[in-house]
């Protein structure tokens, strides 16, 4: 069987089914209505018959021809001879299609007056409740309606005192129902029949007519994939369409994958050169849309890069800044600007500059970069800072070494004058000693101050390996744990779910968030809380550690990373300036902020590693959505 064949044939079986259960579903809510409006019909007989045997009843009790106790003979004499009951009984067994027999009975189920001579004066049989019948499956209701001729029974109750004296009972046959709902049913089926062959054949002839343009499909991918193996190919009138069309369509379909493979290898390293850029730069289509976004300009904008992507000039930037004016302003008026400084909302100045592409005719995009200013200068002090810094180091190491060597030659002979000084006895009380313990207790703490000072500008070795900062944060707490307990803080921390890797010397790492958590829980003598957060920001892993001690006053904020300064009685001035110091050799930034009787807050930036900067793109969700703003 040719494939052509095949399809239209599923097609056809998917419409037969659909078709199928469609009538199915209409025959079974007719079948349920028609049994539904035949109880609802007899319920209303078997009331009007329960009426008249009352009326007949209470008739007779006020002419006397019932005794109050309402004798079972004397009941049964009076409903058979009361003109009105038996009249309504005659003409509900001839006008109504469905009703059998009408039958009243007593308490004890002892018929009293039937429209079946046969019945009267004898107790009734047991039948089935027609009530049960409007709950049956559709599958059970035609086994019954067409099935065995059965009786089913509708009883209404005729109560006195509350208790139960007597009873109508309508009869009601299957085979007067079937006499009622042959001709709806045959209708139906004939519908559903005529239904299904319309449907078949409508299917069949739509699903040949959809297929019928597979031909000139097939002549088209020729063109588009002229190759010599096509000349090859197997006479058109020997092979099925569908299965030439097919092979077609998987040659083109993997010229397109070896494209794409190539096309993702280009872009893996075009967003590897964007991501180190320190400037903005963002290329634009005709149609004002971005399709080039480097990773520096989520700094400038606060929008995430995949947002930016495919978004309109008008949704990236707002007229709400003096940046966003600009740039709509020049997209709008088609106009480049060239090189310009602006000073921002924020305060910080930054140069734009907008390249509009055009050929001598049309537009072909644009392109846009921003070059932060303020970054620029930063950077320039910060390695001035650095190279000074490096020199005064050399200096201190050299002084440093210069200085130890007499401070030895000083402690050699003070060991000297000491063992001339002392008694023969081994006494040492005179006032000459006592000078001499002053001045070696001075010494040994002048030779601690420089080799200090030795070991702080001695160049340092690092040990860089990829390290999730969430397990040195925890392993710092567990150090810290007990100074927690002692002194009553209460520890708060917020650490992301995934991994923050970043490539750093564990050990020095960790001997600087130590220094910063210890210098929290001393400010925090009478108890707090010392909360700790790890967050990434762009290509940047940020640790904020804050208390919420006595804080640190303003004038001296500026110097609390100088070495040997420190405002504690025992204080040495070393652990912030090695924290410092730290976080520089990993190319990161410490900051600090604090209000006096508020606490103090310290926030480091490390540099995010390779691999989870790898991970934050495929995981990342957008956090600023872009503006939805128009002309």
């Amino acid at each position: 069987m040719r494939l052509k064949t095949k399809l239209v044939a599923a097609v056809t079986g998917l419409v037969f089914l659909l078709v199928s259960a469609t009538s199915w579903l209409y025959l079974s809510r007719s079948m349920r209505q028609y049994i539904d409006q035949s109880y609802s019909s007899t319920d209303i007989i078997a009331h009007q018959v329960l009426f008249a045997t009352r009326q007949a009843i209470e008739q007779g009790v006020l002419r006397g021809t019932i005794a109050p106790s309402l004798p079972a003979d004397q009941v049964a004499a009076t409903l058979s001879r009361d003109p009105a009951l038996n009249a309504l009984m005659d003409s509900i067994i001839s006008y109504s299609p469905t009703t059998y027999d009408i039958t009243v009975a007593d308490s004890s189920n002892m018929a009293l007056v039937s429209t079946d001579p046969l019945v009267t004066g004898h107790k009734l049989a047991w039948r089935p409740d027609y009530g049960r019948l409007r709950y049956r499956s559709p599958i059970k209701i035609l086994q019954i309606v067409f099935g065995k001729p059965r009786v089913y029974d509708l009883p209404l109750m005729l109560e006195r005192n509350s208790h139960p004296f007597a009873s109508v009972h309508i009869g009601m046959r299957t085979s007067f129902l079937l006499q009622v709902f042959r001709p709806t049913l045959l209708s139906a089926v004939s519908y559903t029949a005529a239904a299904l062959l319309i449907s078949l054949l409508a299917a069949a002839v739509v699903a040949s007519l959809a297929l019928a343009p597979l031909e000139q499909i097939s002549r088209r991918l020729d063109v588009l994939n002229a190759e010599a193996a096509d000349a090859a190919d197997t006479p058109a009138d020997r092979v099925d369409t569908l299965l030439r069309v097919s092979s077609k369509i998987e040659r083109i379909g993997e010229r397109m994958r070896n494209t794409e493979e190539v096309f993702s290898a280009l872009k893996e390293n075009l967003d590897q050169i964007l991501s180190n850029l320190q400037d903005g730069m963002m290329l634009f289509t005709r149609d004002s849309r971005a399709v080039l976004v480097s990773s520096s300009v989520e700094r400038f904008l606060g929008i995430e890069r995949e947002q930016m992507l495919g978004a309109h000039a008008i949704q990236i930037f707002s007229r709400s800044t003096r940046l966003g004016r600009m740039v709509r302003d020049a997209f709008q008026n088609r106009t480049s600007i060239p090189q310009a400084e602006i000073e921002i909302e924020s305060g910080r100045r930054i140069q734009i500059a907008l390249e509009i592409i055009q050929d001598e005719r049309e537009s072909l995009g644009a392109l846009l970069t921003l070059h932060d200013l303020e970054s620029v200068r930063e950077i320039e002090s910060e390695l001035e800072l650095s190279r000074r810094l490096s020199a005064i180091g050399r200096l201190t190491g050299g002084v440093g070494h210069e200085v130890k060597n007499p401070i030895n030659a000083i402690v050699v002979h003070l060991e000297l004058m000491r063992n001339k000084l002392t008694n023969p006895d081994g006494g040492s009380d005179s006032p000459a000693m006592r000078h001499l313990d002053v001045i070696q207790s001075e010494i040994q703490r002048l030779d601690r101050v420089v080799q200090t000072l030795i070991d702080f500008s001695r160049p340092v070795e690092l040990k860089l390996q990829d390290e999730d900062l969430r397990g040195i944060t925890s392993n710092v707490l567990r150090l810290a744990s007990a100074e927690f307990s002692s002194q009553d803080i209460q520890l708060e921390t917020v650490l992301p779910q995934r991994a923050v890797m970043v490539k750093v010397d564990a050990d020095m790492l960790r001997q600087a968030i130590l220094n910063i958590v210890l210098n929290g829980t001393q400010a925090m003598p009478d108890g707090g809380t010392l909360r700790i957060s790890l967050t990434e920001e762009a290509r940047f892993a940020v640790l904020t550690i804050s208390d919420t001690g006595s804080g640190i006053a303003s004038e001296v904020l500026p110097r609390i990373f100088d070495l040997y300064f420190t405002t504690k009685r025992d204080g040495s001035g070393i652990g912030l300036a090695m924290c410092y110091r730290i976080v520089q050799l990993h190319s990161g930034v410490i900051e600090v902020e604090s209000e006096p009787g508020r606490g103090t807050q310290f926030r480091l930036q490390l540099p995010l590693s390779h691999s989870n900067e790898r991970d934050t793109k495929s995981a990342s969700q957008p956090a600023t959505a872009l503006r939805q703003e128009s002309e």
